[in-house]
């Protein structure tokens, strides 16, 4: 209830900021594995992009994936993707193969019939051009391109260039970390997974809209003082809006979860997987970009400002003087402890009284009966030298 409570009311402190070169080296491992994924497994293009024929089919009773394969390749054509889409009675194959003609279409679908003892009927066929996967490729990247200069614009406007920049490179991240996933997967790149990359570009960019508007807020005016400089100030703004952050991810993680895992991999809707692990991924980077890089990306752009640095440079100052100030108090107060410590005590004084009482009582005994006589040696019976009695006064 500690921790639930401190987040709840904002008031965590994770230090975000201070560690942020460890984010980036995770970053910077992830961002290498999936360029690696690029170079050497490249991606499982749809039949939308590459262009091709496909093939549906109810699966027969007891038939695998692998079967199908074999039959078709006995016609002498080559078999790009085999999969299972459904379950129980709505289970069926979708077989990919490069682009065929008529006559290949034709024997594909009787060498299949004669197989698995189908009707012609049976078995759907679907030929798509590659320059129809271009030209949805081209579109894709239009509006990819359109959508960063607005959101660019915008958050110059609304809030600073720096704000912008850090925001873009948040977002090539939770793309570059999504199109990984997918080389890694194998998952096949169809115009679903268009749609949810999309999607998790406005995600991305609002959850990190989020923070920023935070920052903006708790960083305004510090430039006057000298009690916290930008950096702190953003970790505070960061800490602050935590929950927020972690509820919205929640919020669209479990359904999202729930069609990929579920959907796609219990009930085997095999059309929901491209879709769902592009929304998937990409909803599990931009929370972590939004935290983890998008502010320590601001504040390292935004400390390289003369004001920042010299703001920075007097909070130093000042706690600094402070620190020694504390150490100064605290060495007069140990010293002041110590000559109250080498202080004699009551009961110190009361130990020694009986020891000494004997010989301070015969001493000021003696003095006492001494005193009149050394007075009367002072002042002698008679008249001064010069003086008579008579004329002596009276004191």
């Amino acid at each position: 209830m500690g921790l639930a409570g401190r987040l709840y009311r904002g008031e965590t402190n994770i230090d975000f900021i201070g560690s942020r070169k460890r984010w980036y080296i995770a970053s910077a491992i992830l961002i290498l594995i999936c360029i690696g994924a690029f170079v050497f497994r490249g991606f499982n293009w749809g039949i939308e992009f590459s262009g091709g024929t496909s093939f549906v089919f109810k699966q027969p009773s007891g038939v695998t994936a692998e079967q199908v394969t074999e039959t078709i390749e006995a016609t002498g054509v080559e078999v790009q993707t085999t999969q299972e889409a459904g379950r129980g009675a709505d289970a069926k194959f979708v077989i990919k193969t490069a682009t065929l003609t008529g006559p290949e279409t034709t024997e594909v679908k009787q060498a299949l019939a004669a197989k698995y003892e189908l009707e012609a009927n049976d078995i759907t066929d679907n030929a798509v051009s590659s320059s129809w996967g271009g030209q949805v490729t081209d579109k894709a990247l239009i509006a990819l391109i359109v959508f960063l200069v607005l959101v660019a614009a915008y958050l110059a406007i609304r809030f600073e260039t720096k704000m912008a920049i850090a925001a873009l490179l948040a977002l090539l991240h939770d793309l570059m970390l999504t199109a990984g996933a997918y080389s890694i997967i194998g998952f096949e790149v169809t115009p679903s997974t268009i749609v949810g990359l999309l999607t998790i570009l406005g995600f991305s960019l609002y959850d990190t809209v989020v923070v920023f508007d935070k920052v903006s807020e708790d960083t305004r005016g510090i430039v006057g003082g000298s009690r916290i400089d930008y950096a702190e100030a953003a970790n505070n703004a960061v800490n602050e809006t935590l929950m927020r952050s972690i509820n919205t991810s929640l919020i669209s993680l479990l359904p999202v979860g729930g069609l990929l895992f579920v959907g796609a991999g219990l009930l085997g809707v095999g059309t929901l997987k491209d879709l769902a692990l592009v929304l998937f991924v990409g909803l599990a980077a931009g929370a972590y970009s939004s935290l983890f890089l998008a502010t320590p990306w601001l504040v390292d752009m935004k400390e390289r400002e003369p004001r920042y640095k010299a703001l920075k440079e007097r909070v130093r100052a000042k706690r600094a003087a402070a620190a020694r100030a504390a150490e100064s108090a605290e060495a007069e107060a140990e010293v002041e402890e110590t000559a109250e410590a080498e202080e004699p005590t009551d009961a110190d004084e009361d130990a020694r009284e009986p020891a000494t009482a004997g010989a301070g009582s015969g001493t000021t005994r003696t003095t006492s009966s001494n005193r009149p006589s050394q007075q009367q040696r002072r002042r002698p019976s008679g008249n001064r030298p010069g003086r008579s009695g008579g004329n002596r006064k009276k004191r």
